[in-house]
């Protein structure tokens, strides 16, 4: 389900300006090809994780100018009126292929190869950094948080910390990522998210005494419920979660104080109390190195906000939308490149492989080819997995990456091939990207 508001503003000027300019010099329908990749990753991050890219197909197949757009572009004199005319019938017919979401990715990855004419593809860019950019940032801090956890479960907690889109967005990544719930409930109704929440400190300060609060959400929820117990002395609500709900209570959170010690203080009082199936949750502006520190803390689940949503210190992955070749006036593809100092990329459209040894991943191969005739395929490369699919056909989205479905498929294939990685990829200091990406030309 894609926004019903069109996004087709949602793009730098230049987008259109270069536009424009192509139309009266003729080069706007030559066909280009672009290349959506990151020159490094964020952070020091030793892995990158794509997500997003169910999003912008949904968006791209729906980006139109309406009446609206076409006003505002007209008043302020953006483009001429050749232009405007371009944009009032403007839809991407050409073709994506890319990194299936969920997969793994490093400096250089091919994440996106967009095919088209200049016209239709330049004035993508900027949607398709905003999601990707964005929505990958999460979902690298989510999975360092999930490879942090371990087998305990993680909900996503931080719409209050985002803004209302982003919060949609962030808990859809986070899911891909490896968390399993969310308590936004449109990430819920729009993308099949599990959501999970009960009550906050306030629920405990209305009521005129904590015990009452208690009895009242027990009512509400049952003893299955989880109670909150540090909005007076920690000590004393667990006493009071467990003299109201007895035993059976589901579980209490925890959300303030020094987490290792109080969790262990909680556990062995909840012990005493006969409790012992009750469970742990802790929140707490928790990132993916508190979670790693509470490692041997009896705790069983964590619920992350700010961090997650956020990219845990890294909001953007930093990817980049550069023209990568184009086809000259004679019909020929020539490979372009930016070289500019530390800015370069390479030309040339690419094959990309995971090389694996007994199923752990040794390198990220790109094979380039200049001539375009004929890339490498996974026969030619026995010991590797092919890392491309196609996503766009002749401006129509492959379903199978869109909707409800398509996160589900996300977050399986993120599973699995997160499985590859080698045991170095998991720790969460600053280093070198896990795996080295060679480059090799085609012929």
């Amino acid at each position: 389900m894609s926004d019903s508001r069109s996004l087709a503003l949602h793009t730098d000027r230049y987008e259109l300006t270069m536009l424009d300019a192509a139309l009266r010099d003729g080069t706007a329908g030559r066909r280009c090809v672009f290349e959506l990749f990151g020159r490094r990753l964020s952070g020091g991050r030793r892995f990158g994780v794509v997500a997003g890219t169910g999003r912008l197909l949904e968006l791209i197949r729906d980006f139109r100018f309406g009446e609206d757009e076409l006003r505002f572009l007209r008043d302020e004199r953006v483009v001429d009126a050749a232009t405007l005319d371009f944009l009032e019938g403007y839809r991407f017919t050409g073709s994506i292929t890319g990194y299936r979401e969920g997969e793994l990715y490093f400096p250089g990855s091919p994440i996106l190869t967009i095919e088209g004419t200049f016209a239709e593809a330049v004035v993508l860019e900027t949607l398709a950094l905003s999601v990707l950019n964005h929505d990958s940032a999460v979902a690298t801090a989510a999975a360092r948080m999930s490879v942090a956890a371990g087998d305990r479960p993680l909900a996503e907690m931080g719409s209050r910390r985002a803004g209302e889109s982003s919060a949609i967005a962030a808990a859809r990544a986070a899911y891909i990522a490896g968390f399993g719930a969310t308590s936004n409930l449109e990430a819920g109704r729009r993308w099949g998210i599990p959501t999970m929440g009960t009550a906050a400190h306030a629920w405990t300060l209305l009521h005129d005494t904590e015990e009452e609060a208690f009895r009242s959400q027990i009512d509400a929820l049952g003893a299955g419920t989880t109670l909150l117990v540090d909005t007076y002395d920690t000590r004393e609500g667990v006493a009071t979660a467990i003299r109201v709900a007895g035993i059976e209570l589901g579980g209490v959170r925890i959300d303030s104080g020094d987490l290792p010690l109080v969790a262990a203080a909680v556990r062995a009082q909840l012990d005493e109390l006969g409790a012992t199936s009750t469970k742990i949750t802790v929140t707490s502006d928790l990132d993916e190195y508190a979670i790693a520190a509470l490692a041997a803390s009896p705790v069983d689940s964590y619920g992350v906000g700010t961090s997650v949503v956020t990219g845990s210190g890294t909001p953007t992955a930093g990817m980049v939308y550069k023209l990568v070749a184009r086809q000259d006036d004679a019909g020929g593809w020539v490979a372009v490149a930016k070289a500019s100092t530390d800015k370069g990329s390479k030309g040339g459209r690419k094959a990309a492989f995971r090389v694996l040894d007994a199923g752990t991943a040794t390198s990220e191969l790109i094979i380039i080819s200049d001539g375009f005739e004929d890339l490498s395929t996974a026969k030619a490369h026995p010991d590797a997995r092919a890392l491309q699919v196609a996503l766009v056909v002749d401006g129509e989205p492959e379903a199978a990456h869109g909707g409800i479905a398509g996160v589900e498929a996300a977050r399986a294939h993120h599973s699995r091939v997160r499985e590859e990685l080698p045991v170095r990829a998991l720790a969460l200091s600053r280093s070198d990207p896990a795996i080295p990406t060679v480059y090799r030309d085609a012929s």
